[in-house]
């Protein structure tokens, strides 16, 4: 690694003023460290927020479930109050990554990353959740720009996530078995304004699936989704898969997770 300082603040305020004088800020560490470690990533400073308490924890807010950003995912995973209002999200945090990436990896970090493939956004982007920061109220949909790029600004830092409680909800994904990050991820939320579906790990970044909405709205079942054809013009293409592949696991994931729904 290259000479940095690390810093820990104990409160929010004081973190805020050191992220926006320049400093890193540090939540899990789970790509933050890797990519020091390879020499990709070389910040003057580091800002752990590991210290501040008011980052973490999870509660039930009326029909909203509310999970601080420092809030680990093994924590989110066995949380009462997750598993009981909304299992597709404890399902989710407990099948990220390993029980080491689980046991020090953070909601926060995850979503101010914004990998193309990591699981979190698109459970943020189908039920149309509240990024709240330091400075405002995000909406899913205006968070994700695109390849590691969200509308978070320099020096602002996530605090928590709002999530509305979807009447159904259900996360299904194909795993790449050497990083045990999805090779594709479908995320279905069902709510009584309609049906939101969204897909990682098959784009340059999290996105809604217009097609299969549309679909699932006239008809929510496995058969609808079906019939929509997946467009794999603008899906990834890899060594661990190509973008037609992607495409049908978009439409199969799709179709398990609206049938999964319908118990």
């Amino acid at each position: 690694m290259y000479a940095f300082t690390f810093e820990r603040p104990a409160s929010l305020a004081d973190a805020v003023k050191l992220a926006t004088a320049g400093g890193k800020p540090l939540a899990g560490g789970q790509t933050l460290l890797a990519s020091m470690k390879l020499r990709l990533s070389a910040p003057e400073q580091l800002v752990d927020l590991g210290g501040i308490a008011e980052l973490a924890g999870v509660k039930k807010d009326g029909n909203q479930i509310v999970i601080g950003a420092m809030t680990r995912h093994a924590d989110v995973a066995r949380n009462a109050d997750v598993k009981s209002a909304f299992p597709a999200l404890a399902w989710l945090a407990d099948h990220i990554g390993d029980r080491q990436v689980r046991t020090m990896g953070t909601i926060g970090g995850s979503l101010a990353n914004n990998d193309p493939a990591a699981c979190y956004p698109s459970a943020v982007l189908a039920t149309g959740a509240t990024v709240v920061t330091t400075q405002r109220e995000i909406a899913a949909d205006d968070f994700f720009q695109g390849l590691f790029t969200t509308a978070l600004k320099d020096g602002e830092l996530i605090t928590a996530v709002r999530f509305p409680v979807p009447k159904r909800a259900v996360y299904e994904k194909h795993l790449q078995q050497a990083s045990h990050f999805p090779l594709v991820g479908v995320f279905l939320a069902q709510f009584d304004g309609g049906v939101r579906v969204a897909i990682t790990g098959a784009g340059n970044g999290v996105f809604r699936h217009a097609g299969l909405e549309d679909a699932l709205n006239k008809s929510f079942t496995p058969q609808a989704a079906a019939a929509v054809k997946i467009d794999a013009s603008d899906l990834n293409s890899d060594l661990h898969a190509s973008a037609a592949y992607r495409a049908n696991l978009i439409s199969v994931l799709a179709q398990r997770a609206v049938a999964k729904a319908l118990g």
